[in-house]
């Protein structure tokens, strides 16, 4: 059934057309027919080599409408600040016990922020937080002294970005169940904050490619131009 539904799904779109963002956001909603509330993501391939320092792109954005995904917060930090990564929402918060639970192999959280002087004992952890994008970094705003507000922010719809290997930039900007405006506010919102973090040794078109879909519909091909960015 699910073979016939992607069938139908793939019919309403043209593969080889480039869709003005509300046209796109219309159809991805149309088709995102699953008996759950799909996420909806944008896909970005950019002229990038990431495995060049200068060439890296990554980033955070508060997208304005949420995610619509309750984030589960890890906190590493200790006595004051601890609790105030408590107050301010945090699912878990805590030091070598929280890095011990972390080894054992339970990582029941969605984002990790730590304290500066919690990072000689996160950096211990980067074999296992790095493969899943989880490891704190001062960039993107995850280690800080201010957790109560890095909390807040990812529990408030905070999205992080990061190019992968051939260029590619993957990201959720929201649910099928939101409507048409709240998605593309979303969107651009996201392509706007991977426009600014363009790198200084990215040469040529900076963004080739975009695509958004849900997580069981067809990828819907996005006119770069009718973003508003320079590619």
């Amino acid at each position: 059934m699910a073979g016939k539904r992607m069938q139908v799904a793939n019919e309403t779109v043209d593969k080889n057309k480039l869709y003005a963002l509300d046209e796109a956001v219309k159809l991805v909603k149309a088709n995102a027919t699953a008996k759950f509330d799909e996420t909806v993501e944008i896909a970005i391939n950019l002229g990038v080599d990431p495995r060049h320092a200068d060439q890296m792109v990554r980033g955070v954005i508060e997208l304005p409408n949420g995610t619509g995904r309750a984030q589960r917060v890890a906190v590493f930090a200790r006595d004051e600040k601890a609790d105030e990564a408590k107050a301010a929402g945090a699912d878990i918060v805590g030091a070598e016990d929280l890095m011990e639970s972390v080894q054992g192999g339970t990582i029941d959280f969605d984002r990790c922020i730590a304290t500066p002087d919690m990072m000689p004992l996160v950096g211990r952890l980067g074999k296992v937080l790095g493969p899943r994008n989880l490891m704190p970094n001062p960039k993107v705003g995850t280690v800080t002294a201010d957790v109560a507000e890095a909390v807040r922010a990812a529990k408030g719809g905070a999205v992080e970005f990061r190019v992968e290997k051939e260029g590619i930039l993957q990201a959720g900007v929201g649910k099928a169940s939101f409507s048409e405006e709240q998605l593309a506010g979303n969107i651009r919102a996201l392509v706007g904050a991977v426009q600014k973090a363009r790198p200084s040794g990215a040469k040529g078109t900076y963004m080739k490619r975009l695509a958004v879909s849900s997580t069981m519909g067809p990828g819907v091909k996005l006119d770069v131009s009718d973003l508003g960015n320079e590619a």
